[in-house]
């Protein structure tokens, strides 16, 4: 009788309300838009020792004229997807290259703008572990890894740069503060480097 009194008040009112969250004694139960549920393997947040995610952007200037490509790492993975603007939702579902990390992580990448195609894309990528890889996430190859044995910086990298106007220099910075330049077309050192005060 009391119950039928309150609803007939108005009291009812927030049983007819729809809930986007509720908590039990299980969980946190929440309602997620579709580009919140369908992003590839959602990494809780940890404040120490994680890695900010890093975006890089290219055009690649296919037929289709949709060229823009994106590529960002979460945690120990590193995806390539198509770009579709701020406007359309990518399918997160089907990236057009994934890579997973097993002793070091991804801490930022760079593309090379100039040498960029619809069937190939020279990318940068950094590591937690001080080594530098040069992949193709469209054609799927690794072509060099750089700093492979940690002789020239043991310290992660911090940045990764194509030299403007360059198909082949590149610029490395680490932790450590030091910043070197590679080229691609040379091969890694495999004796460490000497400095001078």
């Amino acid at each position: 009788m009391l119950i039928s009194k309150m609803a007939a008040e108005g009291g009812g009112k927030e049983m007819n309300e729809i809930k986007t969250q509720f908590t039990t004694r299980e969980g946190v139960y929440k309602l997620l838009t579709h580009s919140e549920y369908s992003r590839p393997n959602r990494v809780p947040f940890n404040s120490q020792g994680s890695n900010p995610v890093k975006v890089s952007f290219v055009n690649v200037n296919d037929q289709s004229g949709n060229g823009d490509r994106i590529c960002f790492n979460v945690g120990r993975e590193l995806y390539f997807y198509i770009y579709k603007g701020v406007r359309k939702a990518a399918d997160l579902s089907k990236p057009i290259d994934k890579r997973i990390y097993k002793g070091t992580q991804p801490t930022c990448h760079d593309f090379n703008h100039l040498t960029a195609t619809a069937e190939s894309v020279s990318l940068l990528v950094g590591f937690s572990a001080g080594q530098v890889q040069l992949i193709d996430p469209i054609k799927k190859e690794t072509s060099k890894l750089f700093n492979e044995e940690r002789l020239i910086d043991k310290s992660r990298v911090t940045c990764v740069k194509w030299v403007p106007g360059s198909e082949s220099l590149f610029l490395v910075s680490h932790a450590s503060g030091n910043m070197y330049l590679y080229n691609v077309e040379h091969t890694c050192g495999t004796t460490a480097l000497t400095t001078s005060s």
